[in-house]
C-alpha cells in the first residue's frame, strides 16, 4: 500500500471512531453506571491517535514528494 492509501484509511478510521465515540457517549452520560462512557473515551482517543497517525503520513509523503522534485 502507498502512503497515501495507509492516510486516507487512518483518516476514515479516525472519523469513524470519533463519530462513534460521540454517540456511545452521550448514551453513557444518560447512564453514567454503565459501561458506555469508558468505550465512547476509548473510541474518542482511538480516533484521535488515527488522525494523527494520518497527519503524519501525509506530512512525510509531502516531504518525499518535495525531496524527489528537487
Amino acid at each position: 500500500m502507498t502512503a497515501r492509501h495507509l492516510a486516507f484509511i487512518a483518516r476514515s478510521v479516525g472519523i469513524v471512531s470519533i463519530a462513534l465515540g460521540f454517540v456511545a457517549g452521550m448514551h453513557g452520560l444518560e447512564h453514567p453506571d454503565s459501561i458506555w462512557l469508558p468505550t465512547a473515551l476509548g473510541l474518542i482517543a482511538t480516533g484521535l491517535l488515527a488522525q494523527g497517525y494520518a497527519l503524519y503520513r501525509s506530512l512525510r509523503q509531502w516531504r518525499e514528494t518535495n525531496e524527489s522534485e528537487q
